[in-house]
């Protein structure tokens, strides 16, 4: 469901096959898995890429999954959830770099996947960012809020991804502030990333300070997910 491999200093997850991506149990504790081999491998000057085979980055939670569940399908949808929580709390807390290659639609949970990394490069021939929640009838988890108020500064741009869920192309997601960079195709997409990732794995930077500092920056993310922790600047001195 997805795989991981190291392309010199910068770790590259990609999900693969040509489906949706959905983010079911399964495929978020492979997820999962290639977090926890990423962070056991902290040397310093490294970085993260990831990125999707197919159509989609990311179709968000797997919805067919929760309902086959009959009477327990709520129940269903929140495990996914508590689940995918961990992901982000891993992601904002890896010691290292992170960039996400959008190849594809990135909705709800999916768009979430893409902006719990600290860059974000879309593809602009195809594909968008949707938070399906509205049309689909699901409230946001307290997570998904607040990291939409943490990646997405401007009100405006915030009301039209929550409360008019708007699909939005690459090229708009770079005015509204909400991506860094569209590119013309996958590949494209991928390369742009990777040169961002060697350039900030080169940058050899301690991996700690650069979590902490990453979780200071987005301090109400980071405090809901439990993240936040005094600094004791006197120890690394």
């Amino acid at each position: 469901m997805c795989t991981l491999e190291k392309r010199g200093h910068v770790f590259v997850l990609t999900l693969t096959g040509d489906g949706e991506h959905r983010l079911n149990p399964t495929l978020i504790d492979a997820i999962q898995d290639a977090l926890r081999r990423v962070r056991a491998d902290p040397t310093p000057g490294s970085a993260l890429v990831t990125t999707a085979k197919g159509k989609f980055f990311s179709n968000g939670f797997d919805l067919n999954w929760a309902k086959a569940g009959g009477s327990a399908s709520q129940e269903r949808v929140h495990q996914m959830s508590s689940k995918f929580e961990q992901i982000v709390a891993d992601l904002m807390s890896l010691p290292m770099p992170t960039v996400a290659a959008v190849t594809g639609h990135a909705s709800a949970a999916g768009c979430m996947l893409a902006l719990s990394h600290d860059y974000v490069y879309m593809r602009k021939d195809r594909g968008f960012l949707y938070m399906s929640e509205l049309d689909i009838g699901l409230p946001f988890p307290d997570y998904f809020m607040a990291m939409l108020r943490s990646k997405i500064a401007a009100p405006r741009a915030r009301r039209d991804v929550v409360l008019r869920a708007a699909k939005i192309k690459a090229e708009e997601a770079v005015e509204m502030g909400i991506i860094d960079e569209a590119h013309s195709s996958p590949g494209e997409t991928v390369e742009a990333a990777m040169r961002r990732a060697e350039e900030l794995a080169g940058r050899k930077w301690d991996g700690e300070v650069y979590a902490s500092i990453r979780k200071a920056t987005f301090s109400e993310i980071s405090g809901v997910l439990g993240l936040v922790k005094k600094l004791d600047i006197a120890s690394r001195l």
